[in-house]
């Protein structure tokens, strides 16, 4: 049993001098702005900072305990020294174009969605799926009634902050939301796209940002109050079965085993992807559905399930700290959260957040969920910018498990804001 200690701890040390040498190598190349193109590249810097980072911002008090630790720091502090100099700006574009033009993003989500679909309960899943959309739809009307009042108090008119400030937050994020929403009320309201952009994007980003933060408000309100929370868990009542189907889950995966969870990951993002040109919904929302038929139809073979599931958990562990950095990076400008940080635009924007997560951590309990999962899915994840967003809210919050719920939020959420803002202005003509 000692020796076992000795060499575990040995082990450990030596992990540790061989991370410290590759992260002296791999910043020492890109400081000298020698870092390679692509995949290896970008890979090699992401995953080293995510790692620095997330260590400094577990250990660092009140960030860890109240503001979702690692998580956060890593966003913030990489989009901070990606973008203040520090490295050289072909780092930075590297990175950028590795998340955007590279598909790391989609890579990611898919390896999730795929593997905790299958790795769920399938009568847990059929359960949560008819119950979940009134949660979202709880968390639009009270954040919509919260913003909009607060907006009438300051001056802004209950229908503009409504219009400009929650819809747009809760629409699913940037290329999904804010863009076609521009397009629907420009040509309908008399404003012009620029001003519309003006008023909708730090929205977006403020929002987004206030989301990661109150994700790991809630983790932290979950552990002071556990009846609260399922502990990733969505369903009361259903932690025996889950718990069970883990267990099932919990088996040593072999490089094999990852192999063909990985495939079955790109598979099912394919299939999204195949269905999308022949139904007018987004990729992510068709493999969700894809998926989510697969494993209540029992025609997926438990081995390949456990499988993917393997996958999910490799992916999760090891590449989250990286993505993160991508998304500091590629998706959030500090530059443009503090421009637009007056008190008036920050309250009406925190009152759409506080409002998502009260309406649906209450619709959440009604419909039988525990309310900090609904809160952070149907709440949160509808009031972030889109599959950025849900990763790093998830990450805030240590519930990456819930990812298929957060997309079923960003995706199917966001196409009824779109909706929404469609019948509204019919209606105001």
């Amino acid at each position: 049993m000692l020796t076992n200690n000795v060499m575990s701890q040995s082990d450990k040390r030596m992990i540790n001098i061989i991370f410290a040498l590759s992260a002296a190598v791999i910043l020492l190349a890109t400081i000298q702005n020698e870092m390679p193109n692509g995949i290896i590249g970008a890979v090699g810097i992401m995953a080293v900072v995510g790692y620095i980072l997330n260590v400094a911002g577990d250990k660092t008090p009140i960030v860890n305990q109240f503001f979702g630790g690692g998580a956060i720091v890593i966003i913030f502090g990489s989009s901070y020294i990606f973008h203040s100099g520090l490295v050289p700006q072909e780092t930075a574009d590297t990175v950028t174009t590795f998340m955007k033009s590279g598909g790391f993003l989609s890579f990611f989500i898919a390896s999730l969605v795929t593997g905790s679909i299958l790795g769920m309960d399938g009568d847990t899943l059929k359960k949560a799926a008819l119950k979940y959309i009134p949660v979202i739809l709880g968390g639009v009307g009270v954040s919509f009634l919260l913003a909009g009042t607060v907006g009438a108090v300051l001056g802004h008119g209950f229908f503009e902050s409504v219009m400009l400030i929650a819809l747009p937050i809760m629409g699913g994020g940037m290329g999904a939301g804010a863009v076609p929403l521009v397009e629907i009320m420009s040509g309908n309201t008399g404003m012009s796209a620029e001003m519309l952009m003006s008023k909708m994007v730090p929205a977006l980003a403020i929002g987004n940002a206030i989301a990661i933060v109150m994700a790991g408000l809630l983790d932290k309100l979950g552990r002071v109050y556990p009846s609260l929370t399922g502990n990733g868990k969505l369903m009361r009542g259903a932690a025996e079965q889950e718990e069970k189907a883990q267990e099932q889950q919990e088996h040593k995966a072999s490089i094999d085993t990852l192999g063909i969870g990985a495939l079955l990951a790109i598979t099912m993002f394919y299939v999204g992807t195949l269905l999308s040109n022949v139904i007018s919904m987004h990729t992510y929302a068709l493999m969700i559905i894809f998926v989510a038929v697969v494993k209540v139809s029992g025609l997926m073979p438990r081995d390949l399930e456990q499988a993917a599931h393997a996958w999910y958990k490799f992916v999760v562990d090891n590449l989250t700290p990286a993505l993160l950095v991508g998304i500091g990076v590629a998706y959030t400008d500090l530059d443009q959260i503090m421009a637009s940080l007056n008190l008036v635009y920050f309250l009406m924007v925190l009152a759409t957040v506080v409002g998502a997560i009260i309406g649906a951590a209450i619709i959440g309990r009604l419909m039988g969920f525990h309310p900090i999962e609904a809160a952070i899915t149907a709440g949160l994840c509808m009031a972030n910018m889109g599959g950025t967003g849900d990763v790093a809210v998830l990450a805030a919050s240590k519930r990456m498990e819930l990812m298929p719920f957060a997309q079923i939020s960003s995706r199917i959420g966001g196409a009824f804001m779109l909706i929404l803002a469609t019948l509204i202005i019919e209606l105001l003509k």
